[in-house]
């Protein structure tokens, strides 16, 4: 099942040119169990990576434009009315996927936003009192615009909580831009990826990477981590007792793609920046990331 993982950033990286970091953490988080915020401006090619992972999964695609006026049923499906059978019978809505694309996440009001709120930590969703299972795995990755603020509502403290970790694309090198104009021509295109890895196979991965070990005294260093961010003068809101599991996860996910069947505390190092620095909310406008790095820099490694 090793393999499996090279085989899928393999992939990926034949659409996506030079950003192996973000291929493998999103590898992470979909190993993980978790979801994926990305945080980039327009272009870079976070729509593609959604694509070319759901694609590589051999899994059902949606993609959600996140718009004001898009309504909570617009994500979950409703209850119709069928007048030939004379009862309400469920359409469901884009949230039955796979793999979700929420494009811009936060140009939807905040009570949209509350739509995904379930079903990011239940994987299911309740309409007028039932509740539906979304197909397993299930797998979010959404995108805003950190640069852009018109028209757009900040995602809440409780939206933001569900993410496993965020990250950047950035620009490319010049090489790999370069690369990327030559691929227009004799490059693989997102309709010539073809799936390499089944849903079943991801199950199995996920169950795999949860029994990867790790130490008594990692656990402990992450502990120290996340409880120092709630003790800092230099945070109003430090991370949650989720944020807490979410580390551990992606520690143990980063350390089954990396070959290990243990942890070590360089993957916390790695990891803590993109699964902490967006559950922070510093004080005075401070740098999140500035923050976490100087907490790593403080606390003992074991």
């Amino acid at each position: 099942m090793r393999e499996k993982i090279d085989v899928l950033t393999q992939n990926l990286a034949r659409t996506i040119v030079g950003k192996h970091e973000a291929i493998r953490l999103v590898v992470v988080a979909l190993l993980g169990g978790g979801h994926a915020l990305l945080e980039d401006v327009p272009g870079v090619g976070k729509t593609l990576l959604a694509k070319s992972l759901a694609r590589s999964v051999d899994g059902r695609f949606q993609r959600l434009q996140c718009t004001p006026d898009l309504l909570p049923t617009d994500i979950t499906g409703t209850n119709i009315w069928n007048p030939k059978s004379g009862e309400f019978s469920f359409m469901p809505g884009p949230i039955f996927a796979n793999v979700l694309l929420a494009d811009e996440i936060n140009r939807a009001t905040p009570r949209t936003q509350s739509a995904l709120l379930e079903v990011m930590e239940e994987r299911q969703v309740t309409v007028d009192g039932v509740s539906r299972t979304v197909p397993q795995p299930f797998f979010v990755i959404a995108t805003q615009n950190p640069i852009e603020y018109q028209g757009t509502f900040p995602l809440p403290e409780a939206q933001m909580d569900r993410f496993m970790l965020s990250l950047s694309l950035g620009y490319p090198s010049e090489s790999d831009e370069l690369q990327m104009l030559q691929n227009l021509d004799n490059g693989i295109q997102l309709a010539d990826l073809q799936p390499c890895i089944t849903l079943d196979e991801v199950a199995q991965l996920r169950q795999l990477c949860s029994k990867i070990k790790v130490e008594t005294s990692l656990q402990q260093y992450i502990l120290e981590l996340v409880r120092t961010t709630r003790q800092d003068e230099e945070i109003t809101l430090g991370v949650s007792p989720r944020g807490t599991v979410a580390l551990q996860k992606a520690t143990q996910a980063l350390a089954f793609i990396l070959g290990r069947d243990y942890a070590i505390p360089d993957d916390v190092k790695f990891l803590a920046p993109h699964v902490l620095c967006h559950r922070l909310i510093p004080r005075g406008g401070r740098n999140a990331k500035t923050v976490v790095d100087r907490i790593l820099r403080s606390v003992a490694i074991p």
